[in-house]
């Protein structure tokens, strides 16, 4: 996504590191370290808006730094900031990032002992203010709300029809396009802020269950990357909360009836529960944990949120619950080994132990 700010995520979350048990693309142990009987934690960071072969230059040289102070895990959204083949016309940007300086970055991060998994934001966020996204924009007619909500006015953000099946078949040669660029073993497909599934304004999906639909999505994802491609595949968790029941924001968890997909998709899939605000407990956690998704659950800006969500996961620890995800949605950072809510989180996790 191209925004500079994810608008409603307002504070920080923290995830503790524990052990990975099972995972089709991503080792046991870091890159370059060796197989180890022991599982690798996992101190990831999810950065966006570096878009261009440049950016991604620029990256790289902050690359050795992040592995100095122990992150092991990098996600980073591309979405439609590559160099497509198969659909040249759903490039964004002027420069957007091609197959060799993709390659480049990727053998930076495996050199440095970093694991690195691209994004590609998956049914919504299909647009971003008055900006709309290249599929929805070239492909108007494959969007879940065709012809509402003019220059996105009234709306959050766009999203897909998961009900035509011409989107899957364009979404999944982009999909493999970032995965063989970046010689990844993983994705994450986004999934998270879907509000329109089900709507009076959507004339595909009007009545019909947004779990079985949301699910359906998952699942579709989750045949091409896990089944047919052998990655693994990453998700945020909030669309699988009921917010009612925890007396969460919309944004936080589902008011819109899409939680009860938790039960109608694999148990393989990665869920990452974000938590940006500092709560007396973080429930998702070991709702997760106890139904047998691996959890990678994710923080923003506050320290205070943070280390008090790493608490809470290591009064929860299993062997499921994979580490701690640090975001930023702020775009680029000049420094980002100094990233104030990282370098305390790290330092929580060593005190740890972990």
């Amino acid at each position: 996504m191209q925004k500079t700010i994810k608008g409603h995520r307002l504070g920080l979350c923290s995830a503790l590191v524990a052990l990975v048990t099972a995972g089709i693309g991503l080792p046991n142990a870091l890159p370059n370290s060796g197989r180890s009987a022991k599982a690798e934690k996992w101190r990831a960071l999810h950065l966006l808006n570096y878009n261009t072969d440049s950016n991604l230059e620029t990256l790289a040289g902050q690359i050795p730094g992040l592995a100095q102070i122990g992150i092991n895990v990098l996600i980073l959204e591309v979405d439609y900031s590559y160099s497509f083949q198969s659909h040249p016309e759903l490039r964004q940007g002027t420069q957007p990032i091609t197959k060799d300086g993709a390659r480049r970055f990727a053998d930076v991060c495996r050199k440095n002992g970093i694991k690195l998994i691209p994004e590609f934001q998956s049914l919504g966020h299909q647009s971003w203010k008055q900006t709309t996204y290249p599929l929805l924009k070239v492909y108007p007619e494959l969007d879940l709300t065709p012809g509402a909500f003019p220059n996105n006015e009234g709306i959050y953000c766009r999203e897909w029809n998961p009900l035509d099946p011409r989107v899957n078949k364009i979404v999944f040669k982009l999909m493999d396009e970032i995965i063989d660029a970046f010689d990844a073993k993983a994705l994450h497909v986004g999934m998270d802020e879907v509000f329109l599934l089900g709507s009076e304004r959507s004339p595909a999906t009007m009545g019909k269950n947004p779990a079985e639909l949301f699910a359906k999505v998952v699942n579709d994802l989750h045949r091409h990357l896990v089944t047919e491609r052998r990655v693994e595949m990453l998700m945020w968790g909030d669309r699988l909360f009921d917010a009612n029941k925890y007396n969460w924001s919309e944004w936080e968890g589902a008011k819109n009836g899409t939680a009860a997909a938790v039960d109608m998709i694999p148990r393989d899939i990665i869920v990452c529960p974000w938590h940006y605000e500092l709560m007396d407990g973080y429930p998702s956690v070991p709702m997760l944990l106890e139904k047998g998704f691996r959890v990678l659950p994710a923080s923003y800006s506050k320290v205070d949120a943070s280390n008090a969500l790493i608490a809470y996961c290591l009064a929860h620890d299993s062997p499921k619950l994979l580490g701690h995800l640090f975001t930023t949605w702020s775009g680029m950072i000049d420094n980002l080994p100094e990233y104030p809510p990282m370098v305390e989180g790290l330092k929580a996790l060593r005190a740890a132990g972990h």
